[in-house]
């Protein structure tokens, strides 16, 4: 993703706790810090330009939602997620979209899917930075849960979509998987749209699924390259 950082505006927010765990929230959901940097407080405090206690205070935030982990003479860090971790991940998100697409299709109103109809129209004229495509997936997806109306899975399938974001470079940089995505999408909400809410579930299923396949590949990508980085170092 871009590692262009623009910052939020300050005054937005009731306190500068609230503006530092915004802004670090979103610098790590959207990947510009990566899973096993260090959230040194000082460093962080200067570059949010805010004192030291209000950083602490939203990095304990962080920490308590499982973005951020403690580790031995490292301090803070981006959480890393084994690859046992990423199955479950992506095996649990598999299982809660697909009841977000089913639901969608029985519950949906007409302005959910003209609203649904609109992101997959934007969705080819993105081009191909990451950030963009990203960005306009979580949109398009989390348009999809608000259509389902179920507050509780639509709470815990964001809390799903932060912890996907530890795993680094979103799925939709890798090569033809932007179209390969749209493709899926559009089968999805035309489901919905004709209330057949078997298919609209069985095929966010397969679309999740998919994406973990990538995901394999992009993580033994990185492994072999490490190794091989290793070996070089010896």
């Amino acid at each position: 993703m871009s590692d262009e950082t623009i910052l939020p505006d300050r005054d937005k927010f009731a306190s500068a706790a609230d503006y530092a765990y915004a802004t670090l929230r979103r610098e790590i959901v959207e990947g510009r810090f990566a899973p096993g940097r260090r959230m040194r407080e000082i460093e962080l405090a200067q570059r949010l330009g805010i004192s030291r206690t209000p950083t602490r205070q939203a990095l304990s935030r962080l920490e308590l939602e499982g973005l951020l982990a403690l580790r031995p003479r490292a301090g803070l860090v981006v959480s890393v997620l084994d690859m046992d971790a990423v199955e479950e991940l992506y095996e649990m998100r598999a299982a809660l979209e697909g009841a977000a697409a089913g639901m969608a299709a029985r519950h949906a109103s007409p302005r959910d899917l003209a609203l649904l109809t609109r992101l997959l129209d934007e969705e080819t004229g993105l081009g191909s930075e990451p950030l963009n495509l990203y960005r306009h997936n979580r949109e398009l997806h989390e348009a999809i849960h608000m259509a389902a109306h179920n507050r509780y899975l639509e709470k815990s399938l964001h809390a799903l979509h932060d912890a996907i974001a530890l795993l680094g470079p979103t799925t939709l940089a890798a090569t033809g998987r932007p179209v390969i995505a749209h493709a899926e999408h559009a089968a999805i909400v035309k489901a919905i749209a004709e209330r057949d809410d078997a298919l609209a579930d069985r095929l966010a299923r397969a679309h999740i699924l998919g994406a973990l396949d990538v995901r394999r590949a992009i993580l033994e990508r990185e492994r072999r390259l490490s190794a091989r980085t290793d070996q070089d170092d010896a």
